[in-house]
Parts: structure tokens; sequence; C-alpha cells
């Protein structure tokens, strides 16, 4: 049995077992992926909070653009540099927190591998500003280089990544690879050679070549794009293959023994269907998969009774009462049998119960009561039918890997807005399953 997992039964997926991955000092990086809008940032702030209260240095990295991770925690604002959270920690326990500047962090690579002439020449070059800023797959490949950066300095023992929101997952694990090709050395002097032949052929071959490339670089047009290549292309020649190095060298470590991989999911179809997928990647590329984190998951204290028998209720109340309601027997207005002539009351039933005074309407007090009870019926059978068609949801992802460990987190009333909240949410994703389950 791999760490991390509590093995359950046969028709059941094993339980992601949180607070035993936390724990292992052998787990050193946990990167949190999936589609965008199932609680990525949340889910890796909160298993920072339950890390560090059981005595882990642990340091969040979140990529989050709505900054919602600075908020929980208490803190004014996160940037590059990683901030301490107060009042989380455990003993010797501590967290921080930080938010990746795509720019800031290309910005430092560019000052810490190039002389001071050089490197202000870089940073003031038009080309190098929007490549830094806006070219397609520079902020996923900046997160891997500060991830290498953070796992390098050795000041945390766990490092939680919360993975950008792309249209796909999977570009986490893509872009930094295309952005590594792009900035080879063979495939920049290509372009580099229109900027020699120069004229109307040499910007005519240079458009050919940027058809590829992002909207961004298309806004460069005219000759003086060519001087802005070269002169980019002049200073960074050297640092070209340092990309591809630490590139590859981050891609190692995400594959190492070190490194558990938490894919984050809603139980809906398409964030299922993109947690198979990325399940099938990281399996595909040999990464360490830990398990499943389903959020947002529906139960009910209340789960023995159905939606049928809920509806059914419903209906007999708003049809006036076909349940006898104080004998708890059918009626018997439709059965054919005569009523029975109530008992006269003795006098000690008299003393015992004396007759009511005073509190006209008690049959429109119990309509009233009847139609709330049918409503609340109601919004019981409607939860019952959304528990039922999470479940199915989940029995065909787990049919397609039943192998995968799963963690299910109860949907909150509201947002997670402070270090309360997100302590909640690690006690659920340490329980493993949600509550009413």
């Amino acid at each position: 049995m791999s760490e991390g997992v509590d093995t359950v039964g046969m028709d059941t997926p094993p339980r992601l077992a949180v607070d035993r991955l936390l724990d292992d000092p052998e787990t050193r990086i946990i990167v949190c992926c999936g589609a965008g809008g199932v609680g990525k940032t949340t889910t890796a702030a909160a298993l920072g909070v339950r890390a560090a209260g059981r005595g882990r240095k642990a340091v969040v990295l979140t990529i989050d653009p709505a900054r919602r991770l600075a908020q929980s925690m208490g803190i004014d604002s996160l940037d590059n540099t990683p901030r301490k959270v107060e009042t989380v920690g455990a003993g010797d326990g501590e967290l921080h927190a930080m938010m990746l500047d795509m720019k800031r962090t290309f910005d430092e690579i560019v000052e810490a591998h190039a002389d001071g002439e050089r490197a202000r020449a870089i940073l003031a070059n038009p080309f190098y500003q929007s490549l830094s800023a806006g070219f397609a797959g520079t902020q996923e490949y900046m997160a891997m280089e500060k991830l290498g950066q953070l796992r390098a300095r050795d000041d945390w023992d766990l490092i939680i990544v919360d993975t950008p929101p792309s249209r796909s997952a999977l570009d986490f694990l893509d872009a930094p690879k295309r952005l590594g090709s792009f900035l080879d050395g063979k495939f920049i002097r290509v372009l580099m050679a229109p900027a020699k032949v120069g004229g109307r052929a040499g910007m005519k071959f240079l458009n050919v070549g940027m058809s590829m490339m992002t909207g961004t670089l298309s806004k460069l047009m005219g000759a003086s794009l060519l001087k802005d290549v070269q002169t980019f292309v002049a200073a960074m020649d050297t640092m070209f293959g340092g990309f591809r190095t630490r590139a590859d060298a981050t891609f190692r470590l995400l594959q190492a023994p070190g490194t558990a991989f938490l894919v984050v999911a809603a139980p809906e179809p398409d964030a299922l269907r993109e947690a198979a997928y990325f399940v099938e990647r990281l399996a595909a590329e040999r990464m360490p998969l830990a398990g499943l984190v389903l959020n947002r998951v529906h139960g009910s204290g209340a789960d023995q009774l159905s939606a049928e028998r809920a509806l059914a209720a419903a209906e007999n109340l708003e049809e006036g009462g076909i349940v006898d309601q104080e004998s708890g027997k059918a009626g018997l207005r439709d059965s054919g049998a005569e009523p029975t002539e109530p008992a006269e009351p003795t006098e000690t039933d008299r003393t015992a119960n004396p007759p009511e005074t005073g509190s006209p309407g008690t049959e429109g007090d119990t309509a009233v009561v009847d139609r709330i009870t049918a409503g609340l019926l109601r919004l019981h059978a409607e939860r019952m039918q959304v528990i039922a068609r999470e479940q199915r949801t989940r029995d065909r992802f787990t049919s397609l890997h039943p192998e995968v460990a799963v963690a299910e987190v109860a949907a909150l009333p509201g947002d997670v807005h402070d270090l309360a909240g997100l302590r909640a949410i690690g006690e659920r994703l340490a329980a493993g399953v949600p509550a009413g389950a």
C-alpha cells in the first residue's frame, strides 16, 4: 500500500489520507492541479495551513490572478517574495505564502545570469518586455522556475504549488517545454537570419517565422522589430541553454519520489473528465500521483429519506392531508368504513385536558405548517437528486481509475475568506468524506 492511501471496500475507491501525506518528511513538494474553477487555490492554501499546524515548515506558491489567498491568510498583499503567515504553525511549524510575479521572475533570471550592463540592456529591450509579459506559456514556465528556486533554497521542508488557471490543466506540463523550445539557441538563430539579411526580403522571411507566435509578438512591426530582435538575441545568446537546462531539471524534480500531485476537481462531468485525462497524463509522464481531491461534494444527514419518498410525502400534505397526522395511519374517508363515535370524556379527562380557549385559527396554523413541511420535503428531494447525480459522476471516474485515492470535501454555504475557513477546509480534507456521508 502506498503512502497517503487508506484502503477500503472493493466497491469504493481507496481514501486519500491527507494527514499522512502532509506528515511524511519525505514529501517535499505537493502540486495541486486541475481544471479552472474547481478550488485549486483554496485547496493549496488549506493544505499549507494544516501542514504548518502539524509542524511542517511550508510555503504556498499560488498563481491565482484573483488573489484570494492573501485575503484568506490575513496578509495585505502577496508578491514574488515569500511572506510569513502569523499564528498558524504549531511548535516548529511555519507557513509562508507568495504569488508568482511572472515578469519579475523572468527579470530575476536575467539579473542572476548576466553581468550588470548586459542585464540592463536585456531588461530595457522592447522584444524582451513583450516576451516576459505575454508570451504563451511564460506563466507556466516561470512557475516551474520559481519552484526550482524555492527547492534550491531549502528554507522549507514542504512546497505547495497552486498551478496556473489554464484552459487545460495539461498546460502546466506542456508550456515549459514549448517556451524552452522557443528559447533554444538554434531556433533563435533562425529568427536572427532575416535581421542579418536586411531589406524587404528579410522582413518577409521574418514575418513567416512570426506567424507561428502569439498576438503579442505580432504587434511589433516594422524595421524596429528587426533591431529589437537582433539586440535581444545578441544580449541573451549565452543564456538560452540555461533556460532549457533548468526546465529539464525542474521537470525531473516533479518526477522525483518526494513530489506528490493532487488532482483537484468538482463532482461535475467536465471537471472529472479533465481530471481523468490528467491522471492518465501524469502516469504517462511517470509523475507521482497522490490522489484526487473532490471539492464541493453535497451530503445529507437524512439520506435515509429518499427523494421519491420525500416528494410523495410533500404531495400528500399539499393535497389536503391524505395521511392522518394525529394517528399516523391512513385516513378512512375513502375506505368505506364507518367512523367511530368518540367516547364521552370522563371527569378525569376534563381535568387533565381542559378545552383550549383563546386560540382561534388552529386549522389555519396547521395548513401553514403543512405547506412549510411540504416545501422542506421538496428541498430535501432536490438535495438527494443532486447527491445521486454526483455519485453517478464519481462512479464513472472510479470505474476508469479505481486505483486513485479520493478525498471528498463537503460543499460550504459560502466562500472562504479567513484562516478559520482554511482550517475548516483542512479538517474536511483530512476526514476525506463529505459531511453527512
